[in-house]
């Protein structure tokens, strides 16, 4: 595939990614990817031949992988600091990425898993298996830590941090991270 070709299928994914984190499955119809994105619709169908459930599964997996790269990021610039500090660097710039958005662009995997966990299988699998790699990218930091239960912890601070972008969505306001930032002081 030419140069081309790679940028009408990132325009694809980038537009169905920013559908689906701001409204779900349900809100990223082919119309709206192919409106949104810019991109002829015969080239949806060139790039994903399987159709509107492998873009959106493509589009969870990319923004799985942007979200690991910015953990990576942080555990790197962390060295200076702790856990706690990169655990609050993230909450920071995910709060100023959903402020931004007008509360819209929270996490690029939740509500496509709380929409089609039950009844689809690929979906549910690609955002299982996007879960387990940032749990197991917190688990790594945890273990570097010495804590005793780093798998344990790693769930506790993944589920504490998806909360709380849910509940500033909610509520319109980045409180719900700030608490989660104190929270996590003190609990790591």
């Amino acid at each position: 595939m030419g140069q081309k070709g790679e940028e009408t299928r990132g325009k694809l994914l980038n537009a169905t990614q920013r559908l689906i984190e701001a409204g779900g499955y349900y809100n990223a119809g082919l119309n709206q990817v192919v409106a949104a994105s810019g991109a002829p619709k015969g080239s949806l169908y060139f790039h994903f031949p399987d159709g509107k459930d492998q873009l959106i599964e493509e589009a969870v997996r990319q923004g799985g992988q942007e979200i690991s790269a910015l953990l990576t990021s942080l555990d790197q610039d962390s060295d200076k600091g702790g856990t706690a500090d990169m655990l609050a660097a993230l909450l920071e710039v995910l709060g100023d990425r959903l402020e931004a958005s007008d509360w819209r662009q929270g996490c690029p995997v939740t509500t496509v898993a709380l929409e089609m966990a039950a009844g689809n299988t690929a979906l549910r699998r690609a955002c299982s298996e996007v879960y387990a790699s940032w749990e197991g990218a917190l688990a790594d930091r945890f273990e570097a830590d010495g804590h005793s239960s780093p798998q344990s912890a790693a769930t506790a601070v993944l589920a504490l941090i998806e909360g709380a972008l849910v509940l500033a969505r909610a509520h319109r306001s980045r409180v719900p991270l700030d608490r989660a930032a104190q929270a996590l002081a003190q609990l790591v």
